[in-house]
């Protein structure tokens, strides 16, 4: 494909090519995404939209220089590009609750030809807390609640909450260089965990959480009405401080705060199961084919999570159905 017919890609472009097919074949709908790893995540929610008069095919804006990422997404297609026939389909980051702070932002919450995932990315939904016991028994085949991650990541929330407001507060105002995301990560990692004392670590975080804001309010000690007045438009945006980690960086939140607990419950089990193997083998031969066969079985935790779909219950999911729904309703 020539650079000159590549630039010209559009939504027309593909309304074009529809009108072409004959009146009973499906109109292909192009929904551009950002990475690789986008695909399967924008396949779950699109494919439940597909019938016999349309069918939606989720790609990488080049398939030629393999450009990847939100910019390459919003600089090849938004610019009166996206249409009826041609969709964006982004991560929401921070543009989605600094509401228009900046040029990408704006684009993104204001033009109806673009969805983005309200939570921060697809990382944090795949880490949906209510569906982690389920990808400890994709991963383990045991079913043993050892450990309340729903409970746990209420209290991970709400202790790192009042932070997150001033990571926002800074962001809203383009002073993002006072406090920056990466700072925000490093002071909400978790540190130390252990599966035993859980309260342990949210006592750290809470202690930790606490010094900083105190820090900021001594750097910004006329923002408390604009603090406050933030912490509650927040909340009407979805952020609730119990569900704060869904809107931390998704990258941080997978690598650095589910992937060591996961880790931590998901060995629990398996040496659980291990033990039980053991305990009811008849004799030495058995207890090692059935170790083997059940070491075989076992998952890799890091996959099991990029495979979960148990978002599909959250809050978020349902509001990007929404704006699929009201989105197919402006093309009928």
């Amino acid at each position: 494909m020539t650079k000159r017919l590549r630039d010209n890609i559009t939504s027309e472009y593909f309304g074009a090519a529809n009108k072409l097919k004959s009146k009973k074949a499906r109109r292909r709908i192009a929904a551009y995404v950002e990475s690789y790893d986008d695909v399967l995540f924008w396949r779950t929610l699109l494919g439940n939209y597909e019938d016999d008069t349309r069918y939606f095919e989720v790609m990488l804006p080049s398939h030629k220089t393999l450009e990847r990422g939100k910019r390459s997404v919003l600089m090849n297609l938004i610019y009166n590009k996206v249409g009826e026939d041609m969709i964006a389909c982004v991560d929401a980051d921070y543009d989605y609750l600094i509401q228009g702070a900046t040029d990408t932002s704006r684009k993104i919450i204001g033009n109806k030809f673009v969805f983005h995932t309200y939570a921060y990315s697809i990382e944090n939904l795949q880490c949906y807390a209510p569906s982690l016991h389920n990808v400890c028994v994709m991963v383990t085949l045991n079913d043993h609640a050892v450990f309340d991650f729903a409970d746990f990541m209420r209290q991970y929330s709400l202790a790192v909450f009042p932070l997150f407001v001033w990571s926002i507060w800074h962001y809203r105002r383009s002073i993002y260089g006072q406090f920056t995301i990466t700072e925000f990560n490093k002071t909400v990692e978790l540190g130390g965990f252990n599966i035993n004392s859980p309260e342990t670590a949210i006592t750290n975080l809470r202690n930790k959480v606490w010094k900083k804001v105190s820090w900021l309010r001594r750097q910004h000690p006329d923002a408390k009405e604009s603090y406050l007045s933030l912490k509650q438009e927040l909340i009407t945006l979805g952020v609730t401080p119990e569900t704060t980690y869904l809107y931390i960086q998704g990258h941080h939140l997978f690598d650095k705060i589910i992937m060591p607990v996961m880790t931590k419950v998901c060995g629990m089990l398996i040496r659980e199961r291990e033990a039980e193997i053991r305990r009811q083998a008849v004799h030495a031969t058995q207890m090692r084919n059935e170790l083997s066969c059940y070491s075989h079985s076992v998952q890799d935790i890091e996959q099991m999570l990029k495979k979960n779909n148990g978002y599909v219950m959250s809050p978020q999911f349902r509001r990007m159905q929404a704006d699929i729904e009201s989105y197919l309703d402006i093309k009928s």
